[in-house]
């Protein structure tokens, strides 16, 4: 007995839509992970007084209160678990918190816009007008 061979057949796939016929939608947004590039030492709490000195023109002995004060209620904002939005720094995020014996362990994100926000004009109205 013979047998005869088959040919195969075709097999039928999905057409996948076009662009022209699928929905518009937005744009999906590409996520790039960046890691974080060390430029220099660490930013200690006498050159940040000393920088702030040069870009303001105030005395230091004026300078050193402020920056003590604004260190100390930062830093009692994160320990209480707060969030931050502070322009032009950024808004600050805190994600998890760890205490051990020996310190307490935070993890914040800081989200920083594209573009900096620098000498835009008064939105107010002046006074005489």
């Amino acid at each position: 007995m013979a047998t005869a061979k088959k040919t195969p057949t075709p097999r039928k796939t999905a057409k996948t839509p076009t662009p022209s016929t699928a929905a518009q939608g937005p744009e999906p947004e590409v996520v790039v992970n960046e890691t974080p590039k060390v430029s220099g030492p660490e930013l200690k709490k006498k050159e940040l007084i000393d920088v702030i000195v040069a870009r303001s023109g105030v005395k230091k002995r004026d300078v050193k209160p402020v920056v003590d004060a604004m260190l100390a209620v930062m830093g009692e904002t994160i320990a209480d678990g707060r969030e931050m939005n502070l322009a032009p720094m950024g808004k600050v995020k805190i994600t998890r918190m760890k205490k051990t014996t020996k310190a307490h362990i935070i993890t914040m994100r800081l989200r920083r816009s594209e573009t900096p926000k620098t000498d835009a004009p008064d939105p107010l109205a002046q006074a005489a007008e």
